[in-house]
């Protein structure tokens, strides 16, 4: 795959006029938006890593579930919301990748409930349960990232997870079949969706309580100082990056093992909460990976504890294999979510 252009060729809806390209050609014709080599790197919290072989933005759901059923079986599909919890390595992802922006990100109100698209932030949907006096919604303000992702790891801050709300998810699967369920048939657990893994997540219901905006704008202020104290917020970083194991907290691990402020490359373990690594500013996919892998090093040397990423790392890069985790089809591809508090 080639290096990231300045700028992604995007194509017309028809496949075949694409110049020379093996994967575009192969791609059955959309509404929205096919760009070919497109970077990720600015869509990503930690602005690193590689291009997409092939960036796909759907007009709608009708057009992403047409183009999955149309989609070649052998090629890898990676979804991605606003990539706040996403490593991509340097060498860029193969195959198609999915954004799913304003077309999946509408939010409304009925009653005590929520219905947000899969593209919708945490925050968004957090503010305007609140403006419609919902309570019990305000922790999603503090989780970085969509409800997409929170559907995909049962996202969660502040004493709360996304299942504790959860009332049903809509998804489409690798050959364009919608699924609706509720909430008791996603297996929710602590970081933890048992969707298949080839679901997309287009959307959620989620259920909160009556409360005055007031009480709750100011639940959703202290929330965000509570953050801004405790975190890296305004730096490049991908959120808490290794989940809590059982009986532990991961940031208490890695301050045992002296990783505090530990430095590798362009990357570094964060001052100020150490479950975050930051981009210095000239940190690749590579360093940060390597940065964490060498954190997971030292707290099994110092713990007998075995970390396990939080951060979604997706792609190919220097000595390592095309993507981890379930695929969408064969190959590469990876249903991805973002944002975990502790």
């Amino acid at each position: 795959m080639s290096a990231a252009p300045a700028m992604a060729m995007v194509l017309p809806s028809s496949p075949g006029q694409s110049p020379g390209d093996p994967l575009i050609s192969r791609l059955p014709p959309v509404r929205g938006r096919l760009s070919v080599d497109a970077p990720l790197a600015g869509m990503t919290w930690f602005r690193v890593g590689g291009p997409a072989e092939v960036l796909f933005r759907p007009a709608d759901r009708e057009d992403l579930a047409g183009f999955l059923s149309a989609c070649p079986a052998d090629v890898p599909v990676t979804v991605i919301g606003v990539g706040s919890n996403l490593l991509v390595r340097d060498g860029g992802v193969p195959g198609v990748v999915v954004r799913l922006g304003g077309p999946f990100a509408g939010v409304t109100v009925a009653g005590t409930e929520v219905a947000a698209g899969a593209g919708a932030l945490d925050l968004t949907v957090a503010m305007v349960a609140g403006q419609a006096g919902i309570s019990g919604l305000e922790f999603l303000s503090g989780i970085p990232g969509t409800i997409g992702g929170a559907l995909r790891m049962n996202a969660g801050a502040f004493g709360r997870e996304l299942a504790d709300v959860l009332v049903s998810a809509e998804a489409v699967d690798r050959a364009g079949v919608l699924h609706r369920v509720a909430a008791a048939q996603l297996g929710l657990g602590y970081r933890h969706c048992g969707a298949p893994a080839d679901w997309l997540f287009l959307g959620a219901v989620v259920s909160g309580q009556p409360g005055t905006p007031a009480e709750i704008g100011a639940r959703i202020d202290e929330i965000a100082r509570q953050r801004a104290g405790s975190q890296p917020v305004r730096a490049r970083t991908g959120g808490s990056t290794f989940a809590n194991p059982p009986g532990h907290r991961a940031w208490e691990l890695i301050d045992r093992a002296g990783c505090r402020g530990l430095v590798l490359g362009g990357a570094q373990v964060s001052e100020k909460h150490c479950n975050f690594l930051l981009n210095l500013g000239t940190a690749t996919a590579a360093d940060l990976e390597r940065l964490g892998e060498e954190v997971r090093r030292r707290v099994y040397e110092t713990s007998g504890v075995r970390l396990e990423w939080e951060i979604r790392r997706i792609g190919v890069g220097p000595g390592i294999g095309p993507g981890i985790g379930p695929g969408i089809g064969p190959g590469v591809g990876l249903c991805l979510s973002e944002g975990e508090t502790p």
